[in-house]
């Protein structure tokens, strides 16, 4: 049902672009509307900062500029969503480095494991030196960055045993999103990988496909995966975020004020959830103990001390070069 779906959205707008030579949802009598798509779920902080844009566009624009959210890939998994941002027949989205690392391989150094001291170092470097040696590989791609958002430092669930160290992980068959970089960091660990596309992991794990997963507190709260995991360890060993973009397609329709006010509320709401993901942190992981998790605090040391597979792998799949250039820039703003 979902690709027919996307199929419908991507042949309407094949239709309106040939009609009109505007971007999807152009009315010149009425304004333009936009679809933006993302995959956090409803009531997420990246939903809530994504509903907090779309009205502050449509008051700044005097309703010129109307944006619809679609969340919880209601147009599509997130790969699928990136390539209609790419084709404009999705106006905007959220993807993660991770996403955006098939179109320039620069943005796969962003997660490598254990290379941030904190939220505020990642920051620097990401919305610093990063974009702005990347962001020109997405803009040949059709794409223009926006402002980068929020998706977190990633811990380890399972539902078989209690991590405390890296010889707890061996033999777990764990989850991984089709990004190398995850996959190789769990290798490294001593995991079984398996790839399971994010709108099916909740009941990949209920059903025992997978043993467990990583993610931000957030994503294991708010999308119930403490429901069919036992365990969560605080690894914090991988970071990126939602990277807000636009079709250049659409870009291009806006006047240049338009296009002011939407950087500017981008930056606005990403700024909103980086400030309430960092603030749920603790409550969460309350929340997350109350619900029946066994949390623990392994030393993440001895995890990093095992990553050089990871990194050459990472290396191999971006570019020596690429991580070189960027650990670089990692190390200029610590």
């Amino acid at each position: 049902m979902r690709k027919i779906k996307l199929f419908l959205i991507v042949f309407l707008a094949m239709g309106l672009l040939m009609f009109t030579s505007g971007p999807q949802g152009v009315n010149s009598a009425s304004g333009i509307e936009l679809r933006f798509a993302h995959f956090a779920a409803d009531g997420h902080p990246g939903d809530l900062a994504a509903e907090m844009f779309a009205k502050a566009v449509e008051q700044r624009t005097g309703g010129k500029v109307k944006v619809t959210v679609y969340p919880a890939n209601e147009l599509g998994s997130p790969p699928e969503q990136l390539e209609q941002i790419k084709l404009g027949a999705i106006d905007m989205g959220l993807p993660t480095q991770g996403q955006l690392d098939k179109y320039s391989k620069k943005f796969g150094v962003v997660m490598l494991p254990f290379v941030y001291d904190s939220y505020e170092h990642a920051y620097r470097v990401l919305d610093g030196p990063f974009m702005a040696w990347a962001k020109p590989e997405i803009e040949k791609q059709g794409m223009v960055h926006l402002s980068n958002w929020e998706w977190g430092f990633r811990n380890i669930t399972n539902n078989k045993r209690a991590i405390n160290s890296p010889d707890d992980m061996k033999g777990l068959k764990m989850r991984v999103p089709p990004e190398i970089q995850l996959q190789a960091t769990m290798e490294a660990l001593g995991a079984v990988t398996t790839k399971i596309a994010f709108p099916e992991l909740y009941m990949s794990l209920k059903q025992g496909v997978a043993d467990g997963q990583d993610n931000p507190l957030s994503v294991i709260y708010h999308f119930k995966i403490y429901e069919a995991q036992k365990y969560l360890a605080i690894t914090r060993h991988v970071y990126n975020s939602m990277v807000h973009v636009i079709s250049k397609t659409t870009w291009n329709k806006l006047t240049a004020d338009q296009q002011a006010i939407i950087r500017e509320e981008s930056k606005k709401a990403g700024d909103f959830m980086r400030k309430t993901l960092q603030k749920e942190d603790d409550t969460l992981l309350q929340k997350l103990k109350d619900s029946g998790m066994v949390v623990t605090t392994p030393d993440v040391a001895k995890f990093r001390a095992l990553m050089k597979p990871a990194w050459d792998r990472i290396a191999g799949y971006s570019g020596e070069l690429n991580v070189s250039e960027f650990l670089k820039m990692v190390d200029s703003v610590r």
